[in-house]
């Protein structure tokens, strides 16, 4: 997967992995994953499927509506670079944090809903539910952060608070955090993630 790696100043500080929305790039979310954690590595990377030339990190069939075939295949592609990316960059895959907005919100809590251990904490801006009526692997004492927008056409209220219920009900730490805006990052929400970061990692 093409992607960018910066090692951090503090081998002990988590890997950021960051995770681009819908047309974005692995360039995107580096200031961010930055002013997030300054010490910490940062692995950011491309969606590999393209929508009207737009990169992304899995198919959908129309709005809001996702290529479940794909969003599987997609998140084993995910996982597996994540893996080969720590043997190659050495870092710890055990201390690893996602950091996604919107369609790379969607994937990073999708790796949640497949694989036990697969990430220490993420911070999800804008996600969706990714599945529904599946069994999500304990994550007890996960810490996710959940950036929502009051007023985000794309991702209803009630879709993230759904997400936020079905990851509780298996044992995550979750904190939703809400603007009074759409599905734009907004400069709030991305002090309250980082207030967040800090009290957890």
């Amino acid at each position: 997967m093409k992607h960018v790696f910066y090692k951090g100043q503090d081998s002990t500080r988590p890997t950021l992995l960051l995770l681009h929305g819908t047309g974005g790039n692995e360039h995107d979310l580096v200031g961010l994953g930055k002013e997030i954690d300054g010490a910490a590595n940062i692995l950011s990377v491309r969606g590999n499927v393209l929508e009207n030339g737009m990169p992304r990190f899995f198919k959908r069939l129309a709005e809001g509506v996702f290529d479940m075939e794909d969003l599987k295949f997609r998140t084993e592609e995910l996982k597996n670079f994540i893996d080969e990316a720590a043997e190659n960059y050495e870092f710890d895959r055990d201390n690893v944090v996602a950091i996604g907005y919107s369609n790379g919100a969607n994937i990073a809590g999708n790796l949640l809903f497949e694989y036990e251990y697969v990430l220490k904490g993420a911070i999800l801006h804008h996600p969706m539910v990714p599945r529904r009526g599946v069994e999500i692997p304990a994550l007890s004492g996960s810490p996710v952060f959940i950036g929502a927008g009051k007023n985000d056409f794309m991702c209803p209220a009630a879709e993230s608070e759904e997400l936020r219920d079905l990851l509780q009900n298996a044992g995550a730490e979750v904190e939703l955090f809400w603007h009074a805006f759409g599905h734009q990052l907004t400069q709030d929400e991305v002090q309250a993630a980082k207030d967040w970061y800090k009290k957890k990692f």
